[in-house]
């Protein structure tokens, strides 16, 4: 047996891509810290990944034990998450992606960078479900934690490095970066809301499992 699901760890690498879109976060990251010095963006950049990652890994061990207690099934977690990330894929192909901002007094690399740009609502509810169908196998579990940490990566080069990748992608490299993503993430929530019916159907024996 494998050590790594490849197929898998692809699967949960490109759904957290598109869903975090780190091109789409290099405008977001160059407005909120465009007062600060080179060394306070880096440190920036890193604080935010590290706090997006923390929310993340956060759920992604104790999600079921939060689905448990408050009586959530995955499937209406799933229904739900598919609706919020086809939210998300809409603001992302219409060009709202940028509609946050920080508060006066509060670290950019917290809120909202860290959060919920980066572990956001639909970062999480993406993973608890990788987790879940993990079923903890450890090829599987190798795998998200691969993606993860490939993510992080992914994270931290796009925003320490914003400057010069804006300059080489220019304003509408980023654009259609960010619409590719949003295309790919509404067919991701359609297929999620779609599993979620599905398995409510099942559940209810209106169709064969």
């Amino acid at each position: 047996m494998s050590v790594v699901d490849l197929r898998f760890l692809l699967e949960v690498f490109v759904t957290l891509f598109v869903i975090v879109d780190p091109p789409g976060t290099i405008p977001i990251f160059m407005a909120l810290t465009n007062t600060m010095t080179g060394r306070q963006r880096s440190r920036a950049a890193l604080v935010a990944t590290g706090v997006g990652m923390l929310v993340i890994v956060g759920f992604a061990v104790f999600g079921q034990f939060i689905l448990t207690y408050m009586h959530i099934t995955l499937p209406a977690l799933q229904f739900a998450g598919g609706l919020l990330l086809l939210l998300i894929a809409l603001q992302l192909l219409t060009g709202k992606e940028g509609e946050m901002g920080a508060s006066e007094g509060v670290n950019v690399a917290l809120v909202p960078l860290g959060t919920p740009l980066l572990g956001g609502p639909g970062a999480i509810v993406a993973v608890m479900l990788f987790v879940h169908r993990s079923e903890a196998e450890l090829s599987r579990v190798s795998g998200i934690a691969l993606a993860l940490l490939g993510i992080a990566l992914m994270m931290y080069v796009f925003m320490r490095f914003s400057g010069i990748i804006a300059r080489v992608l220019r304003d509408s490299g980023v654009t259609l970066v960010t619409r590719i993503s949003g295309v790919l993430l509404s067919a991701i929530s359609v297929q999620m809301i779609f599993d979620a019916v599905r398995s409510f159907l099942v559940g209810w024996g209106l169709v064969a499992p």
